[in-house]
Parts: C-alpha cells; sequence; structure tokens
C-alpha cells in the first residue's frame, strides 16, 4: 500500500510537470471575476499547507503516508494534451476544457472545506491550536469556493456528507488520518497551481 501510494503521488507530480510553473501570474484569460485576488488566493493555499504540516498539528506523527482523494477527476479533467508515452495512463483525448477543469477544481475544494469542518467539531487534542491553524486554512478554501467558482452558490459533493464519519474519539488517530489527508491536499494544491500557470500561459488556447 506504500508504495502505491508513492506511485500515485509521483504520477500526479510527474503530470504537473507538464503545466507551466508561473503560479504567480495574473490570468490574462478569466479564470474568475477576480483573477488576481484569486490567484494569489490559491499560491497562499499550497504555502499553507506545509506550514500546517510543520505544526504542533501533526507533532509526534513519524509516518509520511499519503491520502489522496479518489472521489474527483481533477487530475484528468485538467491535464493538457499529453503524449502517450506515460505509464500514469491519465492523459486526455480530448482538447482542454477550461470550465470543466474548474468545475473540478471546486469540487475538491468542497470536499476538503467539509473535511477540515468535521475534523474541527471532532475530538481533538488543542481544540484552540489546532482551531487556529486550520481556521486560516478553512478561511481561504471558503475565500475561494466563494470568490473563484464559475458557480458561488455551488453544488455540495456528495462526500461532504460522509465527512463527520471519518473521526472517532482517539486524537491521535484523528491527527494522523488529518496529516495523511493534508499531504494528499498539498499534492493536490500543486496541481491545481500548475493548472492556474496553463491557463495562464494561454497555450490550451492555440
Amino acid at each position: 500500500m506504500a508504495n502505491f501510494n508513492i506511485y500515485l503521488a509521483s504520477c500526479v507530480l510527474l503530470l504537473t510537470l507538464s503545466w507551466r510553473t508561473s503560479t504567480a501570474v495574473p490570468l490574462p484569460t478569466p479564470i474568475t471575476d477576480n483573477n488576481a485576488h484569486c490567484s494569489s488566493l490559491f499560491k497562499s493555499l499550497l504555502l499553507n499547507i506545509p506550514e500546517l504540516l510543520d505544526s504542533v498539528l501533526c507533532y509526534g506523527i513519524t509516518s509520511d503516508k499519503v491520502e489522496l482523494r479518489s472521489e474527483t477527476e481533477t487530475v484528468q479533467a485538467c491535464a493538457p494534451t499529453l503524449t502517450r508515452n506515460t505509464s500514469c495512463m491519465v492523459q486526455r483525448n480530448s482538447s482542454f476544457n477550461e470550465s470543466e477543469c474548474q468545475r473540478n477544481i471546486m469540487k475538491d475544494l468542497a470536499h476538503y472545506d467539509a473535511v477540515i469542518q468535521s475534523y474541527l467539531n471532532s475530538t481533538l487534542r488543542s481544540p484552540e491550536i489546532e482551531g487556529a491553524l486550520l481556521g486560516t486554512t478553512l478561511g481561504m478554501i471558503q475565500s475561494l469556493r466563494k470568490n473563484c467558482s464559475l458557480n458561488p452558490n455551488g453544488e455540495n459533493d456528495s462526500s461532504e456528507e460522509d465527512a463527520a464519519q471519518m473521526w472517532g474519539d482517539n486524537t491521535f488517530n484523528n491527527r494522523h488520518k488529518m496529516c495523511k489527508i493534508l499531504r494528499g491536499f498539498h499534492i493536490r494544491t500543486i496541481t491545481i497551481n500548475r493548472v492556474i500557470g496553463y491557463i495562464s500561459s494561454g497555450d490550451h488556447r492555440k
């Protein structure tokens, strides 16, 4: 299982290399009605998650396992046209669809919004500290969902209904699971920021 997780993470990171890395450049083709602000928020979210992983939230947790969300098609929907000489088998057969890509990004954000909120409502070791740490991340996610979505009123992701069932009464186990989820979220935010760079480049319109 550990090797499989590493393989999945490697595939995702390999695919992100196909996108340009200029994530701080405002988007010339609107991803939202507030390009510079949204681009900045996505980048801030990317930088925020490693801080969480280095914080007291993951203190004493030595495992480096990653929990990737598999119920979304973000990697496939947001992938540029790829050559077929890849072993990750997620290349697109159709042209890049910016709207489809954005909808999948927002589904991811809805999922992590629900997961973090449900975690904060579970049994915590240090409610005030963990609440302050994750509250910042949650604020970024909710701002992106509100201000940077094609459909601000959005459709609820069905996985949100199951988020509360992730947690038990053991605070260490809860933190362990959250740290695995955050590692997966970090990989996903790398992908998202690469996508923004790709859209910014205008290559998908050529």
